[in-house]
């Protein structure tokens, strides 16, 4: 008995140190916590990854941000609603979705979305599509999809001028 009682001890010791040691490491680059900051610019999101609740305890100053353009973000969600969202993170600009059947088609498709720059241009957003076999789409259809989330884009951004 008394062997068991140590082992346990043992064991739970360890695991409190671990746990303990967790603090210590620095963070990952896609766990980043919000930073709203004042900027000309309306259709971009910051963030700062040293932003969390320790921070108000070690105040200093970085210009570390990730910016995501507001009408790419909001183009690729409304031309891929009839995508399920699995996973969505506005600040790193990630969309996953989950398989859906599009309008008028017996093919099902998932997509992931990246919006990696404030700009609206090309360059800025990347579209991975795959069929349900897990086989990716032609470089056609995926160009397609770009092409109509970017335009969706455009069109946000000319309505949003005229206010």
């Amino acid at each position: 008995m008394a062997r068991t009682s140590v082992f346990k001890s043992t064991i739970a010791l360890m695991a409190l140190v671990s746990l303990g040691a967790c603090g210590s490491l620095a963070r990952p680059a896609g766990e980043l916590a919000p930073q709203y900051s004042n900027t000309n610019s309306p259709s971009v999101i910051e963030t700062n990854p040293d932003n969390t609740i320790w921070s108000i305890f070690n105040r200093k100053t970085t210009d570390t941000s990730v910016s995501v353009n507001k009408y790419l973000w909001s183009a690729s969600l409304e031309v891929l609603s009839f995508l399920p969202v699995e996973s969505i993170d506005p600040y790193t600009g990630v969309i996953v979705t989950g398989y859906g059947t599009p309008p008028g088609s017996g093919q099902s498709y998932r997509a992931t979305i990246l919006i990696d720059d404030p700009a609206l241009d090309a360059r800025s957003l990347n579209v991975a599509l795959q069929t349900r076999g897990g086989r990716t789409v032609s470089k056609a259809t995926s160009r397609a999809v770009e092409d109509a989330i970017l335009s969706r884009a455009r069109e946000m951004r000319i309505a949003d001028n005229k206010f």
